[in-house]
Protein backbone atom coordinates (compact mmCIF):
# COMPACT_ATOMS: atom_id res chain seq x y z
CA UNK A 1 0.00 0.00 0.00
CA UNK A 2 2.87 2.38 0.87
CA UNK A 3 0.50 5.02 2.22
CA UNK A 4 0.83 7.01 5.41
CA UNK A 5 -1.33 9.17 7.60
CA UNK A 6 -1.22 12.92 7.04
CA UNK A 7 -2.42 15.39 9.67
CA UNK A 8 -5.48 17.40 8.63
CA UNK A 9 -6.26 18.98 12.03
CA UNK A 10 -5.17 18.76 15.67
CA UNK A 11 -4.39 15.05 16.27
CA UNK A 12 -6.61 14.02 13.34
CA UNK A 13 -4.89 12.20 10.50
CA UNK A 14 -6.08 10.82 7.15
CA UNK A 15 -4.63 7.99 5.07
CA UNK A 16 -5.62 7.60 1.41
CA UNK A 17 -5.39 3.98 0.31
CA UNK A 18 -4.17 4.12 -3.30
CA UNK A 19 -5.95 1.16 -4.91
CA UNK A 20 -9.53 2.44 -4.52
CA UNK A 21 -8.65 5.87 -3.07
CA UNK A 22 -10.42 5.08 0.19
CA UNK A 23 -9.87 7.33 3.20
CA UNK A 24 -9.18 6.14 6.72
CA UNK A 25 -9.23 8.68 9.55
CA UNK A 26 -7.26 8.36 12.77
CA UNK A 27 -8.26 10.48 15.78
CA UNK A 28 -5.78 10.46 18.66
CA UNK A 29 -6.73 11.27 22.24
CA UNK A 30 -4.92 10.87 25.55
CA UNK A 31 -4.14 7.17 25.82
CA UNK A 32 -6.71 6.09 23.23
CA UNK A 33 -7.38 6.51 19.51
CA UNK A 34 -10.16 5.96 17.00
CA UNK A 35 -9.94 4.51 13.48
CA UNK A 36 -12.70 5.33 11.02
CA UNK A 37 -12.96 2.52 8.42
CA UNK A 38 -10.67 -0.45 7.93
CA UNK A 39 -10.19 -0.94 4.14
CA UNK A 40 -10.87 -3.99 1.99
CA UNK A 41 -8.71 -6.98 2.94
CA UNK A 42 -6.60 -8.43 5.72
CA UNK A 43 -3.46 -7.41 3.83
CA UNK A 44 -4.57 -3.81 3.43
CA UNK A 45 -5.62 -3.68 7.08
CA UNK A 46 -2.27 -5.03 8.25
CA UNK A 47 -0.48 -2.26 6.38
CA UNK A 48 -2.99 0.21 7.78
CA UNK A 49 -2.13 -0.95 11.30
CA UNK A 50 1.57 -0.31 10.64
CA UNK A 51 0.77 3.18 9.35
CA UNK A 52 -1.39 3.92 12.40
CA UNK A 53 1.33 2.67 14.75
CA UNK A 54 3.71 5.16 13.14
CA UNK A 55 1.40 7.89 14.49
CA UNK A 56 0.32 6.51 17.88
CA UNK A 57 0.95 3.53 20.18
CA UNK A 58 -2.50 3.85 21.76
CA UNK A 59 -5.25 1.20 21.48
CA UNK A 60 -8.03 2.16 19.12
CA UNK A 61 -11.77 2.05 18.80
CA UNK A 62 -13.01 1.22 15.28
CA UNK A 63 -15.93 2.84 13.45
CA UNK A 64 -17.37 1.66 10.13
CA UNK A 65 -19.06 4.42 8.13
CA UNK A 66 -21.10 1.75 6.33
CA UNK A 67 -21.00 -1.90 5.27
CA UNK A 68 -19.45 -1.73 1.79
CA UNK A 69 -16.38 -3.91 1.59
CA UNK A 70 -13.80 -1.15 1.11
CA UNK A 71 -14.78 0.40 4.45
CA UNK A 72 -15.12 -2.59 6.77
CA UNK A 73 -13.53 -5.82 5.52
CA UNK A 74 -10.39 -5.05 7.54
CA UNK A 75 -12.26 -5.21 10.86
CA UNK A 76 -10.96 -8.62 11.90
CA UNK A 77 -7.33 -7.64 11.37
CA UNK A 78 -7.66 -4.39 13.31
CA UNK A 79 -10.11 -5.30 16.09
CA UNK A 80 -10.21 -9.06 16.72
CA UNK A 81 -6.88 -9.76 18.44
CA UNK A 82 -6.74 -8.11 20.88
CA UNK A 83 -10.48 -7.44 20.88
CA UNK A 84 -11.39 -3.79 20.36
CA UNK A 85 -14.81 -2.08 20.18
CA UNK A 86 -16.25 -1.73 16.69
CA UNK A 87 -19.13 0.70 16.08
CA UNK A 88 -21.48 0.83 13.09
CA UNK A 89 -25.06 1.68 12.31
CA UNK A 90 -27.40 -1.14 13.31
CA UNK A 91 -28.24 -1.95 9.67
CA UNK A 92 -24.55 -2.17 8.74
CA UNK A 93 -23.94 -4.39 11.75
CA UNK A 94 -26.72 -6.73 10.66
CA UNK A 95 -25.24 -6.90 7.16
CA UNK A 96 -21.83 -7.81 8.56
CA UNK A 97 -23.42 -10.68 10.42
CA UNK A 98 -24.07 -12.22 6.99
CA UNK A 99 -20.44 -12.55 5.82
CA UNK A 100 -21.10 -14.95 2.96
CA UNK A 101 -23.54 -12.55 1.33
CA UNK A 102 -21.19 -9.59 1.69
CA UNK A 103 -18.17 -11.51 0.41
CA UNK A 104 -20.14 -12.76 -2.59
CA UNK A 105 -21.36 -9.24 -3.42
CA UNK A 106 -17.84 -7.82 -3.10
CA UNK A 107 -16.41 -10.55 -5.32
CA UNK A 108 -19.05 -9.95 -8.00
CA UNK A 109 -18.41 -6.20 -7.91
CA UNK A 110 -14.64 -6.52 -8.37
CA UNK A 111 -14.08 -9.71 -10.35
CA UNK A 112 -13.95 -8.09 -13.80
CA UNK A 113 -12.21 -4.83 -12.90
CA UNK A 114 -9.75 -6.14 -10.29
CA UNK A 115 -9.69 -9.97 -10.24
CA UNK A 116 -6.82 -10.22 -7.76
CA UNK A 117 -8.64 -8.02 -5.27
CA UNK A 118 -11.85 -9.99 -5.89
CA UNK A 119 -10.08 -13.23 -5.01
CA UNK A 120 -8.81 -11.71 -1.75
CA UNK A 121 -12.26 -10.38 -0.89
CA UNK A 122 -13.78 -13.82 -1.34
CA UNK A 123 -11.46 -15.22 1.34
CA UNK A 124 -11.48 -12.32 3.83
CA UNK A 125 -12.60 -13.10 7.37
CA UNK A 126 -15.20 -10.58 8.47
CA UNK A 127 -15.82 -9.22 11.95
CA UNK A 128 -19.22 -7.81 12.82
CA UNK A 129 -19.44 -4.65 14.95
CA UNK A 130 -19.68 -5.04 18.70
CA UNK A 131 -21.66 -1.82 19.24
CA UNK A 132 -24.51 -0.43 17.14
CA UNK A 133 -25.77 3.11 16.53
CA UNK A 134 -29.39 3.94 15.84
CA UNK A 135 -29.34 7.74 15.54
CA UNK A 136 -26.45 9.07 17.63
CA UNK A 137 -23.74 7.83 19.98
CA UNK A 138 -21.18 10.00 21.75
CA UNK A 139 -17.74 8.53 22.46
CA UNK A 140 -14.99 9.68 24.78
CA UNK A 141 -11.76 8.99 22.90
CA UNK A 142 -9.01 9.74 25.37
CA UNK A 143 -10.77 12.88 26.60
CA UNK A 144 -12.00 13.97 23.16
CA UNK A 145 -15.71 14.08 22.40
CA UNK A 146 -16.48 12.24 19.16
CA UNK A 147 -20.05 12.02 17.86
CA UNK A 148 -21.27 9.17 15.65
CA UNK A 149 -24.42 10.22 13.83
CA UNK A 150 -26.76 8.60 11.31
CA UNK A 151 -28.07 11.52 9.23
CA UNK A 152 -30.65 9.43 7.37
CA UNK A 153 -30.74 7.33 4.23
CA UNK A 154 -28.30 8.45 1.54
CA UNK A 155 -25.44 6.49 0.03
CA UNK A 156 -26.90 3.49 1.90
CA UNK A 157 -29.49 2.98 4.64
CA UNK A 158 -26.68 2.64 7.19
CA UNK A 159 -24.37 5.65 6.81
CA UNK A 160 -22.57 7.08 9.85
CA UNK A 161 -20.74 10.38 9.98
CA UNK A 162 -18.05 10.96 12.59
CA UNK A 163 -17.82 14.45 14.07
CA UNK A 164 -14.76 15.62 16.03
CA UNK A 165 -15.96 19.03 17.29
CA UNK A 166 -12.76 20.15 19.03
CA UNK A 167 -10.84 19.77 15.75
CA UNK A 168 -13.72 20.93 13.48
CA UNK A 169 -13.45 17.73 11.43
CA UNK A 170 -16.33 15.77 9.95
CA UNK A 171 -15.74 12.31 8.49
CA UNK A 172 -18.53 11.83 5.96
CA UNK A 173 -17.92 8.38 4.52
CA UNK A 174 -19.41 7.93 1.07
CA UNK A 175 -22.15 10.49 1.69
CA UNK A 176 -19.57 12.88 0.20
CA UNK A 177 -17.27 11.95 -2.67
CA UNK A 178 -14.38 13.95 -4.06
CA UNK A 179 -12.47 11.32 -6.03
CA UNK A 180 -15.36 10.63 -8.41
CA UNK A 181 -19.16 10.83 -8.61
CA UNK A 182 -21.25 9.45 -5.77
CA UNK A 183 -22.10 5.74 -5.98
CA UNK A 184 -25.83 5.13 -6.24
CA UNK A 185 -26.16 1.33 -6.51
CA UNK A 186 -27.43 0.89 -2.91
CA UNK A 187 -28.54 4.49 -2.48
CA UNK A 188 -31.65 6.46 -1.65
CA UNK A 189 -31.21 9.42 -4.03
CA UNK A 190 -34.49 11.10 -3.07
CA UNK A 191 -33.45 11.20 0.60
CA UNK A 192 -29.72 11.74 0.12
CA UNK A 193 -30.09 15.56 -0.10
CA UNK A 194 -31.74 15.60 3.34
CA UNK A 195 -28.95 13.47 4.79
CA UNK A 196 -26.37 15.86 3.38
CA UNK A 197 -28.30 18.85 4.72
CA UNK A 198 -28.14 17.23 8.16
CA UNK A 199 -24.41 16.81 7.73
CA UNK A 200 -24.01 20.45 6.69
CA UNK A 201 -25.62 21.57 9.95
CA UNK A 202 -22.53 20.20 11.70
CA UNK A 203 -20.10 22.25 9.63
CA UNK A 204 -18.58 25.72 9.74
CA UNK A 205 -16.80 27.47 6.86
CA UNK A 206 -13.53 26.12 8.28
CA UNK A 207 -14.62 22.50 8.78
CA UNK A 208 -12.40 19.82 7.26
CA UNK A 209 -14.71 17.25 5.67
CA UNK A 210 -13.17 13.86 4.95
CA UNK A 211 -15.01 12.17 2.06
CA UNK A 212 -15.16 8.42 1.57
CA UNK A 213 -12.83 8.69 -1.41
CA UNK A 214 -10.56 11.50 -2.58
CA UNK A 215 -9.00 14.55 -0.97
CA UNK A 216 -10.44 16.27 2.11
CA UNK A 217 -12.85 19.08 1.24
CA UNK A 218 -14.64 21.98 2.91
CA UNK A 219 -18.26 22.87 3.59
CA UNK A 220 -18.49 24.80 0.31
CA UNK A 221 -17.69 21.62 -1.63
CA UNK A 222 -20.37 19.73 0.31
CA UNK A 223 -22.89 22.49 -0.38
CA UNK A 224 -22.16 22.18 -4.10
CA UNK A 225 -22.60 18.41 -4.01
CA UNK A 226 -25.84 18.89 -2.07
CA UNK A 227 -27.12 21.19 -4.83
CA UNK A 228 -26.30 18.53 -7.43
CA UNK A 229 -28.14 15.88 -5.42
CA UNK A 230 -31.16 18.17 -5.10
CA UNK A 231 -31.14 18.65 -8.89
CA UNK A 232 -30.85 14.90 -9.44
CA UNK A 233 -33.74 14.15 -7.07
CA UNK A 234 -35.91 16.67 -8.94
CA UNK A 235 -35.02 15.06 -12.27
CA UNK A 236 -35.94 11.63 -10.93
CA UNK A 237 -39.30 12.77 -9.57
CA UNK A 238 -40.19 14.65 -12.77
CA UNK A 239 -39.23 11.76 -15.05
CA UNK A 240 -41.08 9.23 -12.90
CA UNK A 241 -44.21 11.41 -12.93
CA UNK A 242 -43.98 11.62 -16.72
CA UNK A 243 -43.52 7.84 -16.94
CA UNK A 244 -40.21 8.47 -18.71
CA UNK A 245 -37.54 5.75 -18.73
CA UNK A 246 -34.60 6.04 -16.29
CA UNK A 247 -32.39 6.80 -19.28
CA UNK A 248 -34.09 10.21 -19.47
CA UNK A 249 -32.65 11.05 -16.04
CA UNK A 250 -29.24 9.67 -17.01
CA UNK A 251 -29.04 12.01 -19.99
CA UNK A 252 -29.45 15.08 -17.78
CA UNK A 253 -27.72 13.89 -14.60
CA UNK A 254 -25.26 16.37 -13.05
CA UNK A 255 -23.02 13.40 -12.24
CA UNK A 256 -22.89 11.89 -15.73
CA UNK A 257 -24.89 9.23 -17.50
CA UNK A 258 -23.74 6.04 -15.75
CA UNK A 259 -24.18 7.29 -12.15
CA UNK A 260 -27.37 9.03 -13.24
CA UNK A 261 -28.85 5.79 -14.55
CA UNK A 262 -28.07 3.96 -11.31
CA UNK A 263 -29.57 6.84 -9.33
CA UNK A 264 -32.71 6.91 -11.48
CA UNK A 265 -33.31 3.19 -11.04
CA UNK A 266 -32.92 3.49 -7.28
CA UNK A 267 -35.07 6.63 -7.17
CA UNK A 268 -37.82 4.96 -9.18
CA UNK A 269 -37.69 2.07 -6.72
CA UNK A 270 -38.09 4.55 -3.85
CA UNK A 271 -41.12 6.10 -5.53
CA UNK A 272 -42.58 2.68 -6.31
CA UNK A 273 -42.07 1.53 -2.72
CA UNK A 274 -39.65 -1.27 -3.62
CA UNK A 275 -36.37 0.23 -2.36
Amino acid sequence: MNARFVAVADRVHVLREPLLDVNVTLVVGDGEALLVDTLSTAGQAAELAVAARAVTPYPWIVVNTHHHFDHCFGNATLAADPPRPVYAHEVAAAALREPDRLRRAAYEEMRDERPELAAELAETVLLAPTHTVHTETVLDVGGRRVVLRHPGHGHTDADLVVHVPDADVLVAGDLVEQGGPPAFEDSYPLRWPDALAELLRLTTPATVVVPGHGAPVDAEFVQAQHAQLVELAWLIRAAHTAAAPPERVAADSPFGARPGLAAARRGYAELDGTA
